[in-house]
């Protein structure tokens, strides 16, 4: 059975070293890293987390909790942080909490005997709740901030400004906004954006009842909108997924996008390429977003330091679901 201390021995180095070498390799130079990373390879020696966690304190794992994996905005989140832990030589344990705070709080309890962080996505507990998280094991927030933690945000909310501005420059003046899920923080950064900026020009912002990230939401928002909110010219949407179904149950009641509604999201994920015509969203850099957090837990506090904050910026891209309009309107 090959040991640590014979891996130690051929690449050159003390055992100590080899040790941080495969668990900690950002504490290693490149050349010692590489050296002792080829000589365990080659004798087929693997450093096991119980191992690790003994010899460094480490286990090299990061907790990450998301809502839900069905909506497709939070895979690519979970992809960022495990391409950033890969190049620490660290690696995922993943948990679903499924929008709920209870389970959430269990997945809490049930990781964090084994990761050395957890990295909280759209975390749905309360900000108390979060800060006692963290006086166990070092938290980060992804798409919500809590008072002192670390965290990172895509600027949607800064992003739906842009879009909204984006719609009365167009000559829209009665716009809806259609958010959900129900209790999400970052929706109500959105919404709160969104209602400032139609406010800041005299115009009307239609607030819809919040929405789960799904097609068939969509199908219904668009009966509603049919049915109660005929005056409305333009719909700012949160979710892709949603975007879609609205596509269709627009197109189903009659209206034409975007001659007689404009539509647009407020995030720019894959299957938003299957709407036609093309639809007008925020690139939102979810990938950058999981890398930074990433990075974030792996770091040391200073101490009475303020937490790191990262604000990831969106931009605007416009295709061809929005327009002016009907002069009749």
């Amino acid at each position: 059975m090959v040991r640590l201390a014979d891996v130690a021995r051929a690449a050159g180095v003390s055992t100590s070293t080899a040790s941080r070498a495969l668990s900690r390799p950002d504490m290693v130079a490149r050349e010692t890293r590489e050296r002792v990373s080829r000589a365990a390879a080659e004798m087929g020696f693997r450093l096991n987390a119980t191992a690790r966690a003994l010899t460094t304190g480490h286990t090299g794992l990061v907790g990450v909790i998301v809502p839900t994996l069905a909506n497709p905005f939070f895979p690519p989140i979970v992809t960022g942080v495990q391409q950033s832990l890969t190049e620490a030589g660290g690696n995922v344990l993943l948990g679903v909490c499924d929008h709920s705070a209870e389970r959430e709080r269990e997945l809490v309890t049930q990781l964090g005997s084994q990761v050395d962080g957890l990295i909280l996505v759209a975390p749905v507990n309360a900000d108390a709740t979060l800060r006692a998280f963290a006086e166990r094991l070092p938290v980060v927030t992804v798409d919500r901030t809590a008072p002192g933690l670390p965290g990172v945000v895509v600027d949607t909310p800064g992003g739906v400004r842009k879009l909204t501005a984006h719609l009365l420059d167009l000559g829209h003046r009665r716009i809806a906004y259609l958010g959900g899920p129900p209790g999400s923080w970052m929706d109500r950064q959105r919404r709160k954006a969104a209602l400032d900026s139609v406010a800041d020009s005299g115009g009307e912002l239609t607030v819809l009842d919040p929405v789960p990230p799904q097609f068939d939401a969509g199908l219904a928002a668009a009966e509603h909108l049919v049915r109660h909110e005929a005056q409305v010219t333009a719909v700012m949407v949160y979710s892709s997924y949603v975007l879609l179904g609205l596509f269709m149950g627009l197109g189903r009641a009659g209206l034409r996008v975007p001659a007689d509604i404009s539509l647009a999201a407020s995030d720019d994920l894959t299957v938003i390429g299957m709407t036609q015509p093309g639809s007008t969203a925020l690139h939102v850099p979810l990938q950058e977003a999981g890398s930074a957090a990433g990075r974030l837990v792996r770091e040391t506090p200073s101490p009475g330091g303020r937490p790191p904050r990262i604000r990831i910026p969106t931009h605007l891209v416009v295709r061809d679901s929005t327009a002016a309009p009907r002069s009749d309107d």
